[in-house]
């Protein structure tokens, strides 16, 4: 074999090879992006941050905490709720033996209220929070660092899709809810 005939045949080799690597790493990256993966669904919750972490705070710890782990604060007001409003809000404990001091707690200062939204939102938020009673609740929960009493126990977080929609249209007309695009 002559050398210029070597070297074209070298040379159209590598090249074929080249091809053959770019499609190799194309197909690598197709199957990734088609790959059949749950998706997380992209939820709202309401957060109200209450009158005792207000007075001690810790709202900006508070909102690091929802964005270091992946929830986006897309509305936020600071209120100081009426009697009828904390009642309307918590109506359904209504009938429960705690709903007057619920009340009286949530008038005594002022809040801070947010809607969230992220992936799972709802559940994160939940875990984010931890436990109603901060001594039950697990170690860097934003109960356990900030709350005092089952009471005065920092933070309120919807429980469902459907309790969220209520508790965030309460505060938030849509008008006022900012997600990014």
């Amino acid at each position: 074999m002559h050398f210029r005939q070597l070297r074209q045949s070298v040379g159209t080799m590598t090249g074929y090879l080249r091809v053959q690597r770019a499609i190799c790493c194309f197909t690598r990256f197709y199957d990734l992006l088609t790959e059949e993966r749950p998706l997380m669904a992209i939820e709202r919750t309401l957060s109200i941050i209450k009158p005792d972490a207000v007075a001690k705070n810790v709202i900006g710890k508070i909102y690091s905490r929802f964005e270091t782990n992946g929830l986006k604060i897309i509305a936020s007001r600071m209120a100081w709720l009426s009697p009828q409003e904390a009642g309307e809000f918590y109506g359904v404990h209504k009938e429960r033996p705690f709903y007057k001091d619920l009340v009286a707690f949530m008038t005594s200062g002022p809040v801070m209220i947010q809607v969230l939204e992220g992936e799972d939102a709802i559940a994160k938020n939940r875990d984010l929070m931890g436990a109603t009673d901060p001594k039950k609740a697990a170690p860097g929960t934003i109960r356990a660092d900030f709350a005092a009493s089952i009471d005065a126990n920092a933070v309120h977080g919807s429980d469902g899709p459907d309790t969220a929609k209520v508790e965030i249209a309460f505060f938030f007309p849509a008008m006022n809810v900012y997600s990014g695009r």
